[in-house]
């Protein structure tokens, strides 16, 4: 497992999916830097299971964010395939511990955006659309999505919260309570300049941070394995907005490498054109 994770390391476009199984005895909590999540302050935030044979149970893959009823919003690599089989997946809302007695919910539909190929370039994002309706409640209810107006700076209150792991060779320990960690946004052509001052004999003229994503996180504060496709949230004009899904980022929480999350408020359209025809 470690040798996997650290080839993994070595490569800049990693995407933070991934499983906290199997458990590590490491008591620090996090995503990476952060601390245990009140029960209902993130009502929105899932996750994503996949069925394991190994363990014989459906376990954590990604996050997501409940953005409709019937809807979620994650990243288009916990899901890969643009053909997957919804049956292939289940989605737990409701509740910051995993692997308790929440009533797992069926997925019926699986849409991964069109121009998806790699997290790293670009349109990481896919929706997918539960059997039922969820029934809202303290402990779930959605998140607002980003507009075409709201303009996310450095300055605005941001969090990101998951199930991931709490350094680049740790999983969050038992009993697996949701984290969250505050986080300030990058604005892109810094993020840009950062990943280039690291990796300008790979990528030369190529750009790495595209205008689809986003970048949030510092030294010591980042989202990690397994955090993949949960919410990036800011606090807009007084209410909690989904400005970013978790995506992609060199190691976790390293200095001048911030996390790259698929930016909301370019997959609007799409996402709304898509309720629109499936619901």
């Amino acid at each position: 497992m470690l040798s996997l994770w650290f080839l993994t390391l070595l490569v800049v476009q990693a995407s933070r999916a991934g499983s906290p199984v199997p458990v590590s005895e490491n008591e620090l909590v996090g995503i990476v830097g952060g601390h245990s999540a009140p029960r209902g302050r993130w009502p929105w935030q899932v996750s994503l299971r996949v069925y394991s044979y190994r363990w014989a149970a459906w376990v954590h893959s990604c996050g997501g964010s409940l953005i409709q009823e019937q809807w979620v919003l994650t990243a288009a690599h916990c899901i890969q395939r643009k053909d997957a089989d919804p049956s292939a997946y289940r989605v737990q809302a409701g509740d910051i511990f995993l692997y308790g007695d929440t009533k797992l919910l069926r997925v019926n539909r699986v849409i991964v955006h069109p121009d998806y190929v790699d997290a790293t370039l670009g349109s990481d994002v896919a929706l997918l659309h539960l059997a039922e309706p969820t029934e809202y409640s303290a402990n779930i209810r959605p998140v607002k999505l980003s507009s075409f107006s709201d303009d996310i700076t450095p300055r605005d209150q941001c969090w990101v919260t998951g199930w991931g792991y709490v350094s680049m060779f740790d999983s969050l320990p038992p009993p697996y309570r949701l984290q969250q960690v505050n986080v300030q946004v990058v604005e892109n052509t810094v993020c840009e300049q950062q990943y280039h001052n690291a990796t300008r004999h790979h990528h030369q003229e190529q750009r790495i941070i595209l205008e689809d994503m986003l970048c949030a996180g510092s030294e010591g504060r980042d989202s990690c394995f397994g955090d993949s496709g949960g919410p990036l949230v800011c606090k807009v004009t007084g209410s909690w907005t989904l400005v970013g899904v978790v995506s992609w980022g060199y190691g976790c929480a390293l200095h001048d490498f911030p996390g790259v999350y698929a930016r909301v408020q370019s997959f609007v359209p799409w996402i709304q054109r898509q309720m629109q025809k499936h619901s």
